[in-house]
């Protein structure tokens, strides 16, 4: 009977449940049901202990400095470097979109932040400009997903706790993808521009122009740089590093650039506050169903069943990239990395598959669906922020989601895409 907590968690979200009290009332349902009152206390423990861990520490940490970053005005400066290096170009505040995006990637680590910060600054710029807001909307939407990928990343954190992962090796294959997703979108803008009379080039900037707002961006784009040399070079841990972030930040929000106020100090610890604890209870909730599939035996019932359709990893590959892809439109990519993780990860490790191969083809999956419909958050969040039907932008999108699942479909049958890198840092055999 346990073996049904999956379908009806899958209920309880078709029928408006949120998704933290879905992942704790499907299976206590059906323990209570199934006569194990016991093991629904240890159910609602795995709450807490699966929060209580000293590497997710860095999730709150960088989602503080995202927000610190924020308050700061640092994406201004990132999207006046992205216009002076591609602002000429026909649809070329299209393109900074993307740009802007990427390099805010190496700041925040997430998708709502991106869509957040960006979003409000660049569709009424780009609809002053003559865009449509529809397609605004949309290319902010799909360029906002390259946050999770590129590091930092939170999804690449949490696939590395519950896993056992190195956060640095998958950090370092995540940065391939994530230019690869944003070299994608830009060449659809390309393509389109013509096609859809896209605005045209604006003024080139000159060399010196590019030199100051190279100059005015250099201390935000060298956050990534202290992040991921500092746990390179074993400076400091992941967790620590997500701590120097919010200290940078902190430092550059106030002295540097003199925009953060003490004043904004309540209003960003509110905020992080708030967004980092959906996030833990989330994971949370997640380590608490994990431990009622592993009650239930689904993990091998699944294996067998997986293992059962064809010995071909190429063809598995393509069959479990179609069910995270639908995964992906119902849950978001936490809660689906810590139950899926588990499960499909040692059968693919199994059949030859590198395990940080496959965490990159599981994380870049699941964040794609982020833009899916019905539950995909950047589409809610795009739709706030626009003002915009979440149907209107989901339609907008389909061009851009295409490059990326053809992205997806390249990262999973060409390891090297996302394992070179790590392997010239030694983290990859």
């Amino acid at each position: 009977m346990l073996s049904f907590f999956l379908p009806l968690f899958l209920v309880f979200l078709l029928l408006g449940l949120p998704v933290f009290f879905g992942l704790l009332a499907a299976p206590a349902l059906l323990l209570w049901l199934n006569g194990q009152e016991r093991d629904i206390v240890l159910l609602y423990r795995n709450v807490y202990n699966g929060m209580d861990s000293f590497p997710l520490m860095a999730i709150p940490f960088f989602m503080l400095a995202g927000e610190v970053m924020n308050r700061s005005n640092i994406t201004l400066r990132l999207v006046e470097f992205s216009q002076a290096l591609m602002g000429h170009l026909r649809g070329g505040l299209a393109h900074v979109n993307v740009l802007s995006s990427m390099l805010f990637a190496g700041l925040s680590g997430s998708a709502v932040a991106d869509v957040s910060a960006l979003g409000s600054m660049l569709i009424p710029a780009m609809e002053k400009q003559g865009y449509t807001r529809r397609f605004a909307a949309a290319i902010t939407a799909a360029s906002s997903i390259i946050g999770p990928i590129i590091p930092p990343s939170g999804i690449m954190i949490i696939y590395a706790y519950v896993m056992g992962e190195s956060v640095a090796a998958l950090f370092l294959a995540g940065i391939v993808p994530g230019i690869l997703i944003g070299g994608g979108l830009m060449l659809v803008i390309h393509l389109m521009a013509d096609h859809y009379d896209l605005p045209a080039r604006t003024r080139r900037a000159t060399w010196g122009e590019r030199g100051h707002a190279s100059l005015r961006a250099v201390w935000p784009l060298l956050t990534p740089v202290i992040i991921l040399g500092g746990i390179l070079s074993g400076g400091f841990t992941p967790t620590e590093a997500a701590a120097v972030a919010v200290g940078y930040s902190t430092f550059i929000g106030f002295f540097v650039l003199r925009s953060l106020k003490w004043a904004d100090i309540p209003d960003v610890l509110t905020r992080a506050g708030m967004t980092s604890a959906v996030v833990l209870l989330l994971v949370g909730a997640a380590m608490a169903f994990k431990t009622v599939a592993s009650l239930s035996h689904t993990p091998e019932l699944l294996a067998s069943i997986i293992l059962g359709l064809s010995d071909n990893p190429l063809i598995l590959l393509f069959l479990i990239n179609v069910l995270l892809f639908i995964v992906g439109m119902f849950l978001d990519a936490g809660p689906a990395i810590i139950i899926l993780g588990p499960i499909l990860g040692p059968i693919f490790v199994s059949l030859g598959v590198d395990s940080v191969h496959f965490a990159i083809i599981m994380a870049v999956n699941l964040t794609v669906g982020l833009l899916t419909p019905p539950m995909g958050l950047v589409l809610f969040v795009t739709s706030s922020v626009s003002g915009l039907r979440v149907e209107t932008i989901a339609r907008a999108t389909l061009p851009f989601l295409a490059v990326e699942v053809l992205v997806i479909f390249l990262i999973t049958y060409i390891p090297a895409i996302s394992l070179t890198v790590p392997r010239l840092f030694g983290f990859v055999q």
